[in-house]
């Protein structure tokens, strides 16, 4: 079976709330910067962390790459909203810590779902204030 690279900067890293549902037991290949800078946000009514799709604004990210197959690619697409207005998978270069640069999927957000804005530019997502959707709706 066809497998994919996926680099994941927020909420599907290993600790946060959605690995478990998105990435366990697929194949970790360890950390990775971005190339190329991109802005990344806390932002939205969830507290979610947003990578906006304007490559050489921001900072360089540092992330989790891992392997995964194509059936799991679209359950996070899914998972990630691709297909709806917004909501975006793009190939990025990563750098891995051996110093290899790799093609890597990862997932953005227009600039119009980044409001209101919680933080500036940051370049490693450790906040912990992200709403999963199964708390949405219910009083926080």
């Amino acid at each position: 079976m066809h497998s994919v690279r996926l680099f994941v900067v927020g909420t599907l890293k290993r600790g946060f709330p959605l690995h478990s549902r998105g990435l366990e037991g697929a194949t970790y290949l360890g950390h990775g910067v971005t190339v190329d800078p991109f802005p990344m946000v806390v932002a939205g009514p969830w507290y979610a962390p947003m990578i906006l799709h304007e490559p050489g604004g921001g900072k360089r990210l540092n992330g989790e790459l891992y392997e995964i197959d194509e059936p799991r690619l679209q359950s996070l697409d899914e998972l990630e909203s691709v297909g709806r207005p917004g909501n975006f998978r793009f190939a990025v270069a990563v750098e891995e810590a051996s110093g290899g640069i790799v093609t890597a999927h990862a997932y953005f957000k227009a600039r119009e779902l980044a409001v209101p804005m919680h933080t500036g530019c940051l370049d490693d997502y450790q906040d912990r204030r992200f709403v999963p959707p199964e708390s949405r709706g219910r009083s926080i």
